[in-house]
């Protein structure tokens, strides 16, 4: 028993041969209608990061390699994945029987807070409880259908609704992303143990931003520094995934909406990755 133990067992993440009670299973099933395989998270730290960028590159690559793949946007006050999949302007249906998501051009089904707003810019001014529960609904109540991959673009840091997502979801692993800051190591600690203490692996790091190729001379420069990345995954013995550039195609690509076209090899062997932890984890 640590020293700083509180005695609350029902919420404490730790093992420990003294646990006066098992801990409580809160996750919630999905829609009777759906049929969900693997669920990924994509974390930050913090926000500016480019993580629904990657979150967005991440489904774009597994529909590629011929899964059905599904992207869940929990960042409720700051929700991206519409704009960047060209969906901005639709708006997601329902009926008696639940919520449908929408499906971009290649067939990704999406479902975010910013496809039931009347309009895309309105500001979602809620508390987090409430927060907490859209994403829950995001879950039990949207009929899915068959799907093998869904992503959960979360929202950055350790609060409400990243808490509210590891307990409630059946989250298979996390992916972290980061840049090449060395205050960036800190934050990246925080998400691996907040992940540790939640029981859900971590299935390795994406650094974004880590160097910009001059056009003109092929040179890459480290426009924010020397990277971490390898010493932070030496330090939590995580693999590093991806080591993505700064490039304008990528932004105009989320600008457009046209996130499906984007160019580059970075992921190519994330559905290798993710397909062997899924038979690991059978």
């Amino acid at each position: 028993m640590s020293e700083k133990c509180n005695q609350a067992c029902e919420s404490c993440g730790e093992s420990c041969s003294d646990r006066r009670a098992e801990q409580t299973d809160f996750r919630e099933k999905p829609h009777e209608l759906s049929s969900i395989g693997r669920v990924i998270g994509v974390v930050s730290g913090k926000g500016g990061v480019g993580k629904s960028s990657v979150t967005a590159m991440l489904a774009v690559t597994m529909q590629r390699a011929g899964y059905s793949v599904a992207v869940l946007d929990a960042d409720i006050t700051g929700p991206s994945i519409p704009k960047a999949f060209g969906v901005n302007n639709m708006r997601a249906s329902a009926d008696s029987v639940g919520f449908y998501p929408v499906e971009s051009a290649t067939g990704i089904k999406i479902m975010s807070v910013n496809l039931l707003l009347e309009n895309e810019t309105d500001p979602v001014i809620w508390r987090g409880p409430i927060l907490g529960n859209t994403v829950k609904q995001f879950w039990t109540d949207v009929v899915w259908g068959e799907v093998d991959f869904m992503f959960v673009d979360m929202p950055p840091g350790t609060g409400d609704v990243p808490l509210t997502v590891f307990q409630s979801l059946p989250i298979d692993g996390l992916i972290i992303v980061t840049s090449p800051q060395e205050l960036v190591s800190m934050i990246v600690s925080k998400a691996v143990k907040m992940a540790e203490m939640m029981d859900i692996p971590v299935l390795g790091l994406v650094e974004n931003l880590s160097y910009f190729r001059c056009p003109d001379n092929g040179r890459d420069y480290k426009v924010f520094g020397d990277s971490h990345i390898d010493e932070i995954a030496k330090s939590h013995n995580l693999p590093v995934l991806a080591r993505l550039p700064i490039d304008p195609k990528i932004s105009a690509a989320c600008d457009k909406g046209a996130i499906e076209l984007f160019e580059g090899c970075w992921f190519d062997d994330i559905d290798k990755i993710l397909t062997k932890k899924e038979e690991a984890v059978k």
